[in-house]
C-alpha cells in the first residue's frame, strides 16, 4: 500500500516562551554550519539577529531550487532569525557590531581565522566588555598557524577527513555523502558547546570560548571508523552498502524495489529466517553467528534474495515490522517525509503567520513543557535594520529586543 504524502502540520507560528527565551544572539555566520547552529536555538526560544554584508550571506545565491525569488538554501537553515545588514569595513557599522557583541549574550562567528580580529569582532576584544559572553567559532580546520589559509567546505572536509574514502563501492572511486553532512553535524556540536557554556555561565557567572573546526567535528562524527583506527591501526575501506562486521546489513532485491536489511544480531536473524520463510538457515553453522554470517555473506546473500523476490519492498516493510525485524524500503526524500507523517511524527511545520508562513522541517527536539516554535519565516537581507539599530541607540536601559517581551 502507498504511503501517503507528507502534509505540512497546522501548528501556531507562537508558542509558549522557550527553553531559551531572553537569550540574545549576534550570529555573524554564513552559509550552513553557524547559521544551522543558530536556527535550532531560535526554534527553543532565543532572539537570533543575523548579521549580513551588503551581498547578503552566500547561501541567498545557492540557486536553484528556489521558491520564488528565494533560495530553499537559505530559507531551510534561517527561520526565527532577524537580519541587519552591516558594512564592517565602514566605521559606523562596525561600531554597531561591536556594540551588538557588547550586548549580546552569545556570539557566533564563522570569519576566516583572524578575520573577527580586523574588526575588533574577536574573542579578546568582545569579552573586554562583555566579560560573561558565550562565544563561538566556527572555522574549518581550526585556528593554529598550520590552518593559516584553508578554507573550510565541506566537500574539501568529506575528502581530507577520509569520508569519500570510505564512501561507494570498493570497485569505484570515492563519493560524496548526498549532504554537506559535516556542516550539520558542526552546527549540532555547536549548539551542544554553547548550550554547555551558557549552563557553566548560570553556575559560575563566567562566559568562555566555545571553538569548533569542521575537521575535527568530522572526525569525530565518524565515531566507529576513526575510533576502529586508533585502536587497532586498521584502514577502514569502502564496502559500498555493506557493513564490515553485520550481515544481512545491507540492500536486497525484491519483487519490486529494494529493501534494506539491517540484522543486528543472533536473534533478529533468526526472527528473519522465519519471516521469510527459511527457519533451517538460522540453524547453519555458517550463519547461526554474527562473525559466520560476515564471513559467508555470499553464500547467504542468494538464498535470502531468492525468498525476498516473492514480495514488494513495501510488503516486506509491513510483514517484517509485525515481528520487530530491522527492514525499510529504499525511499526517496518525499517517500521518507510520507513514513513520518504515517508515524505521527510531524516532520513539517509553517514559520510565521497569515499568507507569509513559509514550510519547513520542524525542530527535532520535543519537550513536553517548553515546546520549540516557529515564529517568524526567514527574513530579507535586512529586514529588521532599523529595529535592531534603534534597539542598541536605546542602551542598556532600553527596551529589551528579545521573544517575551514581543508577545
Amino acid at each position: 500500500m502507498p504511503l501517503p504524502p507528507a502534509e505540512v502540520s497546522k501548528t501556531d507560528a507562537v508558542t509558549a516562551p522557550g527553553p531559551l527565551d531572553g537569550v540574545v544572539i549576534a550570529d555573524f555566520s554564513r552559509v550552513l554550519a553557524g547559521p544551522y547552529c543558530s536556527m535550532l536555538l531560535a526554534d527553543l526560544g532565543a532572539t537570533v539577529i543575523k548579521v549580513e554584508s551588503p551581498d547578503g550571506d552566500e547561501t541567498r545565491a545557492y540557486k536553484p531550487p528556489t521558491l520564488g525569488d528565494d533560495s530553499t538554501y537559505y530559507l531551510s537553515v534561517n527561520r526565527n532569525k532577524r537580519s541587519i545588514v552591516l558594512d564592517l569595513t565602514d566605521a559606523a557599522d562596525r561600531a554597531a557590531a561591536q556594540q551588538l557583541a557588547q550586548r549580546a549574550d552569545v556570539v557566533i562567528q564563522n570569519f576566516k581565522p583572524g578575520g573577527a580580529a580586523r574588526f575588533g569582532l574577536d574573542y579578546e576584544a568582545v569579552s573586554k566588555t562583555n566579560p560573561s559572553v558565550v562565544y563561538a567559532s566556527i572555522s574549518g580546520f581550526g585556528t593554529e598557524p598550520a590552518a593559516a589559509g584553508l578554507l573550510g567546505y565541506d566537500l574539501l572536509i568529506q575528502a581530507l577527513s577520509g569520508m569519500m574514502d570510505v564512501t561507494g563501492t570498493p570497485d569505484a572511486p570515492p563519493l560524496r555523502a548526498g549532504l554537506s553532512m559535516f556542516d550539520v553535524i558542526t552546527g549540532l556540536h555547536s549548539a551542544i558547546g554553547i548550550l554547555a557554556a551558557l549552563h557553566h555561565r548560570e553556575r559560575a557567572g563566567e562566559g568562555q570560548h566555545v571553538e569548533m573546526s569542521l575537521l575535527m567535528s568530522a572526525l569525530s562524527g565518524m565515531v566507529n571508523l576513526t575510533g576502529a583506527y586508533v585502536m587497532t591501526g586498521a584502514v577502514p575501506r569502502r564496502m559500498g552498502n555493506e557493513h564490515p562486521s553485520l550481515y544481512p546489513y545491507a540492500p536486497f532485491d525484491t519483487r519490486q524495489g529494494q529493501l534494506i536489511l539491517a540484522i543486528g544480531n543472533d536473534h533478529q536473524f533468526r526472527r528473519l529466517c522465519r519471516a521469510v520463510g527459511l527457519p533451517d538457515l538460522a540453524d547453519d553453522p555458517r550463519f547461526a553467528t554474527a562473525p559466520a554470517r560476515s564471513a559467508h555473506r555470499d553464500a547467504l546473500r542468494p538464498l535470502l534474495t531468492r525468498a525476498l523476490l516473492q514480495r514488494t519492498a513495501d510488503e516486506w516493510f509491513e510483514v517484517l515490522a509485525r515481528d520487530s525485524i530491522p527492514a525499510a524500503p529504499i525511499q526517496d526524500v518525499a517517500g521518507g517525509l510520507a513514513t513520518a507523517t504515517r508515524l505521527g511524527l510531524q516532520p513539517t511545520v509553517r514559520s510565521g503567520t497569515g499568507d507569509e508562513a513559509l514550510p519547513g522541517i520542524r525542530n527535532p527536539i520535543t519537550f513536553s513543557a517548553t515546546p520549540a516554535s516557529y515564529r517568524y519565516r526567514p527574513p530579507g537581507i535586512g529586514e529588521h535594520s532599523e529595529e535592531i539599530l534603534a534597539w542598541l541607540r536605546a542602551g542598556t536601559n532600553g527596551p529589551h529586543l528579545t521573544e517575551s517581551d514581543q508577545q
